[in-house]
């Protein structure tokens, strides 16, 4: 269950759908091919850092070399911090993977 405010966003139909899509993906052509449909280059570019960070903070990662690697502010690199702390366990689920 999500712990964020907007929990109640994500609970509706349309997006019930598209969970249902990504989770409809049996190889990572279809999920490239899905997600450049759905989203922008840039769009799939600012997700991918910001798991990039996450896996950075799971390792230890200091702020300052994050910065440094990956010229992701720290007030962002703390959002993400955040998220992966407190947020809905998406992160960690994945990141034990």
């Amino acid at each position: 269950m999500l712990k964020n405010t907007n929990s109640k966003k994500l609970d509706n139909q349309q997006v019930k759908d598209l969970f249902n899509a990504l989770l409809s993906l049996e190889r990572f052509q279809e999920a490239k091919m899905f997600l450049s449909d759905v989203l922008t280059t840039k769009e799939i570019q600012e997700i991918s850092m910001r798991w990039k960070v996450a896996r950075m903070l799971n390792k230890k990662f200091s702020y300052s070399k994050i910065t440094k690697l990956t010229n992701m502010s720290p007030v962002t690199i703390a959002k993400i911090n955040r998220r992966l702390k407190n947020g809905s366990g998406g992160y960690k689920l994945l990141l034990n993977r």
